[in-house]
């Protein structure tokens, strides 16, 4: 294999994008500057032959923003013999709220009182079992949208209403949860491969902290059991390069309530100065010499 200035074996890193946000952008110059090749996949101008599976790249990023997009494209780079950060299992897992819960509750994973419900009338009886005030969500989507903080049976009535006469068949699965009352702000923890390098508070008066809803990024101090928490999650989802949410309850502690598998770190970079991207790269590489 080819060799870079710094004496390493030279790879080929193919990055998977819908199109080049900052964060796509600052990798690409990382692995440039390292020595290593580019392999760009723009989605939205590429096409994929299914019946010529060929390996074409060492290592791929996958940072679609479409998980649609991102899981077939994924699935694709590893039937052609390229692993891919993240892999397919743990993007699944993490693009479907249940089943995140589902693998984190087996592993033991301290997280809200959930609820599913395939019908407005079963849907209509959770309050019994979490009050009010409560949250609803879809199963799948990112950046807090879409989802409701219920205060009243007369307001759940209406919102599992709506939810009912949307075409989309996902909505019709009720994802119900406990309100955790958390003090302003949670807690995004980055994993990559085995260790936590850096994690960010989201401040809000919302109860939305989501940074694309308006909330702010602060550098937030680790400690043991938050990166233990962390680990623990990512590890229960199939590990890679994560943000694991976790919220301060003031009588349970951290819990965590969501694992994102394509996680922004523009915002982090800013506030912490420290380059996710970096590290990202780097486990790339790690995994491609593999």
């Amino acid at each position: 294999m080819p060799i870079t200035e710094e004496g390493e074996v030279r790879v080929i890193i193919a990055m998977i994008y819908d199109h080049p946000r900052w964060e796509e952008k600052h990798m690409i110059k990382l692995i440039e500057e390292l020595g290593h090749e580019v392999l760009h996949v723009p989605l939205r101008s590429s096409t994929l032959e299914l019946s010529n599976l060929k390996k074409i790249a060492d290592v791929a990023i996958q940072r679609a923003i479409s998980s649609v997009r991102a899981i077939t494209s994924t699935a694709f780079f590893e039937a052609s013999g390229t692993p891919v950060v993240n892999n397919l299992n743990t993007q699944i897992i993490c693009d479907n709220k249940v089943l995140t819960d589902l693998v984190l509750e087996k592993h033991g994973i301290p997280r809200p009182k959930t609820f599913v419900a395939y019908s407005m009338e079963e849907a209509m009886k959770i309050p019994e079992k979490l009050g009010f005030p409560l949250v609803i969500k879809p199963i799948q989507g990112s950046w807090g949208r879409l989802q409701a903080l219920v205060s009243d049976e007369e307001a759940l009535r209406g919102i599992l209403e709506y939810r009912e006469a949307m075409p989309s068949p996902q909505f019709k699965v009720h994802y119900m949860q406990e309100y955790i009352k958390k003090p302003q702000r949670d807690i995004r923890v980055f994993v990559v491969g085995d260790r936590v390098p850096v994690a960010i508070y989201r401040i809000s008066q919302n109860w939305r902290t989501n940074t694309a809803l308006g909330g702010r990024a602060e550098k937030a101090e680790l400690n043991a059991e938050l990166e233990e928490i962390a680990l623990k999650a990512a590890k229960a989802v199939g590990g890679g390069v994560l943000g694991v949410d976790v919220v301060e309850d003031p009588e349970r502690g951290y819990l965590v309530i969501e694992v994102n598998s394509n996680v922004d770190f523009k915002n982090t970079y800013r506030v912490t100065g420290h380059d996710l991207g970096k590290d990202i790269v780097e486990y790339a590489i790690e995994i491609a010499k593999r």
